[in-house]
């Protein structure tokens, strides 16, 4: 019998990995031998959890996303008011992708060409899985009389492509700039977006 909290251990050790090196190395330089020694273990080992240095590389994507998400569905579930909860989430949909790259910045360009077409399937997932959190609180807010929306599932998607030019796969390390200007352009677009959607 397979001792799947340790395989669990050793596939989280090599993605925590895969980030201290794609900060220290970049994707081209990253090798599958570095990520071995950087984990402790043998590189078959590495294998036995992923195919190939692109499997790693989408998988740790994966799991940012995945840690968004929770957070998204946090921010969703509070007791707030449904205005609050909706800039909540753009903001962090935002930020906390920028948090998660911020320290890799000057490779991300090199990581994403070289992941582009696999990544491009695998985004339009993440947005349609970010897109349904967004429209539960639409639709609460809508129930509530709060929101004026005919379609809460299209305005989410809206609310999902409107920030996405905020976000560190659609800007170049320079365009990114400091965290604080990010900041205030993500709570900018937020309100700008809520306004439209709030009953006057």
């Amino acid at each position: 019998m397979k001792d799947t909290s340790r395989q669990k251990t050793n596939r989280d050790a090599i993605l925590d990995a895969t980030d201290r090196l794609l900060a220290r190395s970049g994707y081209k330089k990253m090798s599958i031998d570095d990520l071995a020694k950087e984990v402790g273990i043998g590189k078959g080992s590495v294998y036995l959890h992923f195919e190939s240095k692109e499997e790693i590389a989408l998988s740790h994507i994966d799991r940012i996303i995945e840690r968004l998400k929770n957070n998204l569905t946090e921010i969703a579930t509070r007791d707030a008011s449904c205005e609050k909860k909706l800039r909540a989430m753009l903001f962090e949909r935002v930020m906390f992708r920028f948090d998660s790259v911020q320290h890799y910045s000057q490779s991300l360009n090199e990581l994403l060409a070289s992941l582009r077409p696999r990544l491009l399937e695998r985004r339009k997932r993440y947005f349609e899985e970010e897109a349904q959190i967004f429209a539960g609180v639409i639709e609460e807010g809508k129930k509530l009389g709060i929101f004026d929306a005919k379609s809460p599932a299209e305005i989410a998607g809206s609310l999902i492509d409107a920030t996405n030019a905020l976000l560190p796969y659609s800007l170049s390390a320079y365009e990114l700039g400091e965290r604080s200007e990010l900041e205030t352009k993500a709570k900018q677009v937020a309100d700008l977006l809520l306004h439209g959607l709030v009953k006057r």
